[in-house]
Formats: structure tokens, sequence, C-alpha cells
């Protein structure tokens, strides 16, 4: 154990800046416990089954955190990066083949079949020390966003509130409410984003959205977000028709988000020379609404993955910033929305046709569904 140790902790050392600033203690961390966890295996048969079940990580094992899942959060609070939790079982793996090997030579006995094992537990507790650290990492990114919109929520207020005052003033020159005006606006929209973001953290820290359904007119909500978006997109075109009871069981508000971000999306990547087009129809159960424009159709290939949020930021191709981009998030947030209602939410997309997202609601929310196609 202590040559391996003693390997361990050399290595350790040479991780800057985190090594810096730990003692003899912190650098051999649960090495040992992995190290005895793996000399135990060893000691145990095994069947085919199980060796296929460690090859993908998904040995046996007990409620309580492994060696490796511990070691992995005292990495992270110690400011180690993935890459160097990753070398340290490396160097742990290199440092017993070679003393393995040197055993051999002296002529004590061993099976190719330890070796095969010992490589196998080896992955297993790497698996489980990258897992929890990608997990403890996101949670922190979540915990980091969510706290972020919430601190971004009351001086944005104030911004609004402070440019309402000033567009509505009529004794002051009509240039200054005109930049009140772009200011309310922009404030506005910031405020989607901002709301969008506090939505996105509470759905992956492990909350569903929550809905307050209510009887609401959709055709009534829908013209409501429309004439906002024609205010804030003056060079554009918006047409919105409504057929049938638009009746229903919805929260407002929700439902006003959804129709935000289509249409908003629909604005961004549509050509601007052409209108996006909003069309409401019902039947007995359910309503139907269509977000349709004309532009670049979205590749196939990416169909599948566009209501997953952020995948537009973790596109290869874009090397660059584009001239028009957003978090990503807003036709996640569309999802999941539509999804807490109990309806789904599909895209079609081509040169000819253009794009068209339908949104299905049932009158009355399932809250029973399960998840959005």
């Amino acid at each position: 154990m202590e040559p391996i140790l003693q390997a361990w902790e050399a290595f350790a050392k040479t991780i800057e800046p985190p090594a810096l600033t730990m003692d003899r203690n912190a650098l051999r961390d649960h090495a040992s416990r992995m190290l005895k966890a793996i000399a135990i295996d060893l000691g145990n048969s095994q069947t085919k089954f199980e060796q296929a079940e460690k090859s993908k990580a998904r040995g046996p094992r007990d409620e309580e955190d492994t060696a490796a899942e511990t070691h992995a959060a005292a990495r992270l609070m110690s400011g180690y990066t993935v890459e160097q939790l990753v070398s340290e079982y490396r160097a742990l793996r290199a440092s017993v083949l070679k003393l393995w090997a040197e055993k051999a030579k002296t002529g004590l006995p061993t099976d190719p079949e330890d070796i095969t094992r010992f490589n196998e537990a080896i992955d297993q507790a790497l698996a489980e020390s990258v897992a929890r650290y990608a997990q403890m990492v996101k949670r922190s990114q979540d915990l980091f966003l969510a706290i972020l919109g919430h601190d971004l929520r009351n001086p944005l207020g104030a911004i609004i509130m402070a440019a309402n005052v000033i567009k509505s003033a009529t004794d002051i020159d009509s240039r200054y409410t005109a930049v009140a005006a772009r200011i309310f606006h922009s404030g506005h929209r910031m405020n989607t984003l901002v709301n969008d973001l506090i939505d996105y953290t509470r759905t992956h820290l492990g909350s569903i959205l929550p809905i307050k359904p209510t009887q609401t007119n959709i055709a009534l909500i829908c013209q409501g977000t429309v004439d906002e978006l024609r205010i804030a997109n003056p060079g554009r075109t918006i047409e919105f028709d409504a057929s049938g009871d638009m009746e229903g069981l919805w929260d407002g508000g929700r439902i006003a988000q959804v129709f935000s971000n289509l249409i908003g999306n629909a604005l961004q990547h549509g050509t601007r020379s052409t209108p996006v087009v909003v069309n409401i129809k019902s039947d007995k159960n359910h309503v139907l609404a269509t977000v349709h424009n004309k532009g670049k159709p979205i590749e196939p290939e990416k169909i599948h993955a566009l209501f997953e949020p952020l995948v537009r930021l973790a596109d290869q191709g874009e090397t660059d910033y584009p001239s028009e981009t957003s978090l990503g998030i807003g036709l996640y947030i569309a999802r999941e929305i539509v999804r807490a209602h109990g309806g789904t939410i599909k895209v079609e997309s081509s040169i000819d046709a253009g794009t068209d997202f339908r949104v299905h609601l049932p009158r009355t929310p399932r809250f029973d569904a399960g998840p959005a196609e």
C-alpha cells in the first residue's frame, strides 16, 4: 500500500495550483480506500455478466458514496479540473502496473486475469469520479444561474418602472419619451430572458414548472403577446388569426410565455421581408396553435435536439458569435410549459413550406401527462 500511496502523493504534488495549498493527507485522500476496495474485489470470484456490467460502470455498490465519488467531491472543492482528476487515475494505474511488473520479475506468481480485473476496477472508479464531478459542477452552475436571475429582477424592475414613468410624461421633449419607450421595451425583453433563465434553472434543479390554470381565452392571450411584439419589432409584420372556441383551462401567464418565445424565435430566424403568421384553431377538446415563418430551414439532423437547452451554443460549426443569438433556452421553456399543460409541441421545416411550430393543448391540463413530443 505505502509505495503506491507515495507514488500517488508524488504525482498529486505536481498538479498545480491546487496542490500548492494541500497537505499530505489531502493529497492522499481516499486513495487507500479505493485500493482496499479494489483488492477486496480482486479476491472475489466474478461472472462474465458481472465483468460486462463493470465495463459499463455498473458494478455492484451499496447506498453509501464510494471512495471514488467522495474523492471527486473533495478534488472539486480543492480546485481540480476534471482533466486533472482523470490524470490522477492514469498515474495510479501506471504506478500499480509498474510495481506489479517489477514484482513479477522476482518470481511473484501473478494471473493476467487479475491485471484485467484491476484495469476494470480503475475504470469503474474513474467513471464514478467523473460522474460525481460532472453532477456537482452542473448543480453549482444551475444554482449560480438561479441566483443571478433572481438578483437581476429587482434592478431590472426599477429600470422598467422608471422608463415607463418617463415615456408617459407629457411635459418633456418627445425625443426623450421615445428613448424611454425603447428602454421600456428592451427592459421587458430582458425581463423575459431573465424569467426563462429562472425557469430553466428551476427545472434543472429538480422542480417542475408551476402552473396555475384558470378559465381563460387563449386568443386574447396570444393577441396581447402579438401586440407587444409588434411594438417591439416595428419593421416586422406579424399576422394573427383565431377561429373556433378559444376558452379553456390554462395558465395565462405561462401560455403567453410560450407564444412570446415561439414568435420571438420566428422573428429572429425568419426573413425580414415575409410575415410571421400565427394561427389558432380548435375542436371540442383541444386547441392547435401554429407559428409559421419563412427563412432558412432547420436542418433535419438538428430538429430532434431543437428543444434541448443551450444546443445552439454547443454547435461545433459556430466559430464566432453570430450577429443574432440567444441563450437557446426559449424553446426549451416553451416545451416545458406545454408539457406541464399536458400538451405537445412539434416542428416541421422545409425550404418550400418554411418552418411551423405546432402546439397542441387540451382544454383541461392532464397533469399525469408523459414527456412532450
